[in-house]
């Protein structure tokens, strides 16, 4: 998952600090836990909240596929298993692409609330604050009238990303504060963006056999990602937190998405709203911006605890930039 901010800004508790692991201990260590977390029951007390990046188009569009058919497909497989799920707007893609539209009609027909993205997916690393908070203000325009009164008062930062100094964060946390938002955040994540342009390109060309690659590396990655997750949660806390899952309103993930969910109740997770996942208190700092920053990621909690190590996240990846060229 993306650093969403970096780890210096956050001064660790007084607490002491372990031992630094040789190079031979950490291979044991790491071999151990994955063989430990791979050989784990269903985790009965596991609990997801799933969030959608990029409403209404995400990525590369396959052929004979709209991006309302992308819609109705995913919301058809939330509905099936009964899973909330919370959605984040680009106002800009209505300008991009007019027939995505619908999109978010659909979604709010369906009972899933929006939540503010920026307007144009703007880089907060990359840009004047104050342009980017014209980009927040901007997409208000388009998302209030959605929510007819609803809750839309979430953000989820474009690219995880929460401002490149230390001045920069605070002065945007004071400004969401002050504009009454909760940051979304997200602590369950599998890369899912990576495969919807790649699929669009096999889709274009017939290639079965990649697709059906794809498809397993897919549920694997999702399985190794809980997993990690799961490690990292139980030695900060020794317990789950809820995840929040950073998922987009993609191709692939529309193909994909009843069978990672039956994945993941397989597992014993329960789903849950975005509501429900940040009241638990890990997300109490960064879920509420007048509060003074903190990590925002397990992995940011790690460091700022002294644990300066754990396993990498491993995943079957693929070369997605040279899938069906």
């Amino acid at each position: 998952m993306a650093e969403a901010i970096p780890l210096a800004l956050f001064a660790a508790p007084a607490r002491r600090r372990r031992a630094r692991p040789t190079p031979e201990m950490k291979a044991v260590l790491v071999a151990l836990l994955w063989i430990w977390a791979l050989a784990l029951p269903a985790a009965a007390q596991q609990q997801i909240a799933i969030t959608f990046d990029d409403l209404p188009s995400h990525s590369a569009l396959p052929a004979d596929t709209t991006r309302v058919d992308i819609a109705k497909q995913i919301i058809a497989a939330l509905k099936d298993a009964n899973v909330p799920a919370y959605g984040f707007m680009n106002g800009l893609r209505l300008v991009d692409e007019p027939l995505s539209a619908p999109v978010l009609q659909l979604w709010r027909d369906a009972g899933f609330p929006i939540g503010n993205h920026t307007y144009s997916h703007m880089n907060l690393n990359r840009v004047p604050l104050a342009d980017w908070e014209d980009d927040v203000v901007r997409n208000e325009g388009v998302l209030a009238p959605l929510m007819s009164g609803g809750d839309w008062r979430w953000l989820r930062f474009p690219f995880l990303a929460e401002g490149d100094t230390l001045a920069k964060h605070d002065a945007v946390r004071a400004f969401l504060a002050g504009r009454g938002y909760r940051i979304a955040a997200v602590t369950l994540s599998f890369d899912d963006y990576l495969w919807n342009e790649p699929y669009a390109r096999c889709v274009a060309k017939g290639d079965k056999a990649t697709i059906a690659a794809m498809e397993t590396a897919y549920l694997d990655a999702a399985q190794t990602s809980l997993f990690y997750y799961h490690a990292l949660s139980q030695e900060l806390y020794g317990r789950d937190i809820p995840y929040v899952l950073l998922m987009h309103l993609g191709a692939f993930d529309a193909r994909m998405l009843a069978r990672l969910l039956a994945l993941y109740l397989a597992k014993g997770v329960t789903f849950v709203s975005l509501d429900q996942a940040e009241a638990d208190p890990f997300y109490r700092v960064d879920s509420d911006p007048r509060l003074p920053a903190g990590p925002v990621t397990l992995e940011q909690a790690m460091a700022a605890h002294g644990m300066a190590y754990y396993p990498a996240r491993v995943a079957q990846v693929m070369s997605f930039d040279t899938l069906c060229r």
